[in-house]
């Protein structure tokens, strides 16, 4: 995953980020009159542009779009496009039994430990988050307070600087959100108003929180829950340097998740085997957008990543080399596979837009699923989960 332009001014200028800004939701958050006047002067986003491939698939296509079908003999119908060598389009490539087996393991097995994710930085290693979270449970996150020991008056590193917030705009190159939400929303119900006055907190040199007057801030789960961002499988990524750590600990890729992979990698690349190594979970809210990036990390730019989408529909914008280039719109919806291999490996991509109005989500029919699963549909129905996985090596 890439870098976010860093000057939203200059961001603007190119076409790429103009892209963005004509597909990005508006929400209505304002309350002044002045405010809510303009918001509703914002026009329904225009759609006409946007690919659908499902529809192409259904209903058929014109050549003369560049768009073609693959006729390799291969499982499902696979769409190419001439502007785009190197990207492959699988409309419907998962029922709704299976999709519904990856959504909970994306939100069950894939957060685990080993595993890192965007928590793991402020509240080090949380296990079970989604089982703990459906059970009301908490966690502790200790609060800054100030040094008092006498025999060390040179302050010790800062515990934490700041909480980690969630963002409209996820940023692909630290891993961590920008700030869109007050850090309180991360200390409900004022449970930060408990920390003493002047509010610091250090690690003593056997890594301890030395302080007076030491408190803790309990965190329900389900806000980390709503706030997950991100998780990483497989060999771990570290965003700081943008490369694999082969240092971290990780836990081998699960090996139905490796065959599906294999399997849906095929038309990339015909004559040789795809060996899934990592993958990056990425979980989306209504507000949430991934801006657009370049996914350069692993050395072999012929093997394709294997991109997975679940639950609402999202647009999905395609560009060039650089953020200059117009992209090309489509939609992704649950169960539909791209793959980006070759000299689509080098076009930035995004995701501008998720759609969570029961109206526009274009969801399966989940009710199907074992009544166990309601939990995981309540979630999915307004969110969308990409599961993207790579060969490293």
């Amino acid at each position: 995953m890439g870098y976010l332009d860093a000057q939203e001014g200059d961001a603007e200028r190119t076409a790429f980020r103009r892209a963005e800004k004509r597909y990005k939701f508006y929400k209505h958050s304002s309350t002044s009159a002045r405010s809510i006047k303009h918001r509703e002067s914002v026009p329904p986003t225009d759609l006409s542009d946007v690919i659908d491939f499902r529809k192409i698939r259904h209903l058929g296509f014109s050549t003369e779009s560049g768009i073609k079908m693959d006729d390799k003999n291969f499982q499902w119908p696979v769409f190419t496009m001439e502007q785009h060598p190197g990207f492959y389009f699988i409309p419907e490539a998962l029922g709704i039994e299976e999709q519904m087996h990856w959504i909970k393991e994306s939100l069950t097995t894939f957060p685990q430990p080993p595993n890192r994710t965007n928590h793991t930085a402020v509240y080090g290693p949380i296990f079970d988050l989604w089982n703990r979270a459906q059970k009301g449970e908490s966690t502790v996150l200790p609060m800054k307070k100030k040094e008092t020991h006498k025999h060390c008056p040179i302050p010790r590193t800062p515990f934490l600087d700041h909480l980690s917030p969630i963002s409209t705009e996820i940023d692909c190159a630290n891993g961590l959100s920008d700030l869109s939400e007050t850090t309180s929303d991360n200390t409900p119900d004022n449970e930060s108003n408990k920390n003493s006055a002047d509010g610091k907190s250090y690690i003593d040199a056997n890594g301890a929180i030395s302080g007076e007057q030491q408190h803790s801030t309990s965190i329900p789960l389900s806000v980390l829950l709503r706030k997950l961002r991100w998780a990483t499988l497989g060999l771990q990524f570290d965003w700081s340097k943008r490369a694999y750590d082969l240092s971290l600990p990780y836990n081998k890729m699960p090996q139905k998740l490796c065959d599906l992979a294999s399997k849906l990698a095929e038309p990339a690349m015909p004559d040789s085997e795809f060996h899934a190594e990592a993958a990056i979970v990425n979980y989306f809210g209504q507000d949430d957008m991934l801006g657009g990036h370049l996914d350069d990390m692993e050395k072999d730019w012929s093997k394709p990543i294997v991109s997975i989408s679940f639950g609402c529909k999202a647009i999905f914008l395609l560009g060039g080399p650089t953020r200059e280039h117009k992209p090309t719109a489509m939609f992704l919806r649950s169960g539909d596979v791209v793959l980006m291999a070759g000299p689509a490996r080098g076009c930035f991509h995004g995701v501008p837009r998720i759609f969570v109005d029961p109206k526009q989500a274009d969801l399966p029919d989940f009710s199907t699923c074992d009544p166990s699963c309601k939990t995981f549909i309540d979630y999915i129905n307004r969110s969308r989960i990409n599961l993207n996985i790579r060969q490293v090596f």
